[in-house]
């Protein structure tokens, strides 16, 4: 009685339903369509039931099966010990110490495979604050589906009868929209704090709602995701922001409490109407052109992110009395130690982030080679696209984005004709002749740093010299 009263209390599922047993479901019930699934995936279950094990699809696959989405990743789960599994494929790879899983290859595509894991978690190795460092207890089967993290995930499909396993009333949460974490929440975020990053995008993703009792203690528990090495929060962040639904994870983890740390100073920007604009312009894009099937730049979204922070900084060392250009790198450096601390950035991610920030005065200087020299940077598109966002957001005049659209797609006589034209064209303040410049006092220096020279346009905002 007492448990139950506990239970009750902590928010866990009770529904009569004996957790040793699964409900099973038939085609008729499920209604997936076997043709998403993935050959490779049925592959790896028939040779692991042909040698005498269980083998099931699992996890989101499952979840996106039921949802009639293709899934673009096929797990499996399995009795087999990894070592028996990695014996029956050519290409099987044993990696992980906190969990060992076993990565098989089918050209370029990956399924990975885990053993059934136990309830032996109580008694694995953890930190001062609860989250499990190591743990390869293997179990049986309801065993692994209790220890999975919600309700909709712990399915088990298998191809060769086409029937799903239900332990935890995963295909009732699915029909009614609700994300349910299994067990008592508190313990299982205690256990693996990046579940609250989780929790926060599959409900943006998938469109459904948090459970009361699985959302509760996620802003009182936030700060465990300090704990988690960073590297694991960042692989969390990205997934998240390539989920084709960044803008709503975005929202999500703002409304859970659970973007400090992740993304400092991201309310600011967010109350900032000029960064609000800016931001979800740029998440609009990213959420686009995932769903379009486009590649996209982990750079370019983490530049567009903490834009407003470079642009902050550059101010600041601009008042301070520095020259454009080596104010704009001191910025960037700022912002990009603080987040590689943070979000361990990789080099190559926050070098394609700077090569984007350092172009951005570049593109106010519209005379004599400059132009056709931005033009070759290996980086031009993505540097090009970023302009374009900071002048559909107001932060730049649009007339600069309208020029560099025709100046990208014009050519030879063209570019020469759109040199000359906005030479001549007055700028802000003048009338149409020419300025006067003051004499010249001393030998003529260059501006050190990328742009050579300080942007021809002035601009409150973006690059130009104030």
């Amino acid at each position: 009685m007492i448990k139950k009263f506990i239970r009750k209390i902590l928010g866990v599922k009770e529904d009569g339903r004996d957790p040793t047993q699964p409900v099973i479901l038939g085609p008729e019930e499920h209604k997936i369509d076997p043709r998403n699934v993935s050959r490779n995936a049925v592959t790896v279950t028939q040779t692991l039931q042909e040698a005498g094990f269980k083998a099931f699809v699992v996890g989101g696959a499952v979840r996106d099966l039921l949802l009639g989405v293709k899934p673009k990743d096929f797990d499996i789960a399995t009795d087999a010990t990894p070592e028996q599994v990695k014996r029956l494929f050519r290409r099987a790879f044993i990696i992980g110490r906190r969990f060992q899983i076993v990565h098989v290859m089918f050209g370029q595509d990956l399924l990975e495979v885990t053993t059934f894991r136990g309830n032996g978690s109580d008694n694995a190795p953890k930190d001062e604050h609860g989250r499990v460092l190591r743990d390869n207890n293997f179990g049986p089967q309801h065993e692994d589906a209790a220890r999975r993290d919600f309700t909709i995930n712990a399915m088990y499909y298998d191809p060769a009868t086409q029937t799903v396993l239900d332990y935890h009333g995963g295909i009732e949460d699915i029909r009614a929209k609700t994300l349910r974490i299994i067990g008592m929440p508190e313990a299982r975020y205690r256990e693996d704090p990046v579940r609250m990053l989780r929790v926060v995008r599959f409900a943006a993703k998938l469109g459904f709602t948090i459970e009361p009792t699985t959302r509760a203690p996620i802003p009182v528990m936030a700060p465990l995701i300090d704990n988690v090495p960073a590297a694991r929060v960042f692989d969390e962040m990205l997934k998240l922001l390539l989920s084709g639904h960044a803008l709503a994870c975005l929202k999500e983890l703002r409304s859970a409490g659970l973007h400090h740390g992740l993304l400092p100073l991201l309310d600011v920007v967010l109350e900032q109407p000029i960064g609000m604009k800016f931001v979800t312009l740029a998440l609009e894009s990213t959420d686009g052109r995932v769903k379009a099937g486009k590649g996209v730049s982990p750079g370019f979204l983490f530049a567009s992110l903490l834009w407003h922070q470079v642009l902050e900084k550059w101010n600041a060392y601009r008042a301070a009395g520095e020259s454009p250009i080596p104010a704009l790198h001191l910025a960037a450096d700022d912002v990009l130690d603080t987040q590689t601390e943070n979000l361990a950035l990789q080099r190559r991610i926050a070098t394609d982030m700077r090569d984007i920030w350092a172009m951005q005065p570049r593109f106010e200087r519209r005379t004599g080679k400059a132009p056709y020299k931005l033009l070759e940077h290996p980086r031009f598109r993505a540097g090009y696209d970023f302009l374009l966002l900071r002048c559909e957001s107001g932060e730049l005049p649009g007339e600069i984005g309208e020029w560099w659209t025709a100046f990208y797609a014009a050519e030879g006589g063209e570019r020469e004709a759109l040199l000359a034209a906005a030479n001549a064209r007055p700028r802000d303040g003048e009338s149409g002749q020419k300025r006067k410049r003051p004499p010249r006092r001393g030998p003529r220096r260059r501006n050190e740093g990328e742009g050579d020279q300080a942007p021809a346009t002035n601009s409150a905002r973006g690059g130009g010299e104030e």
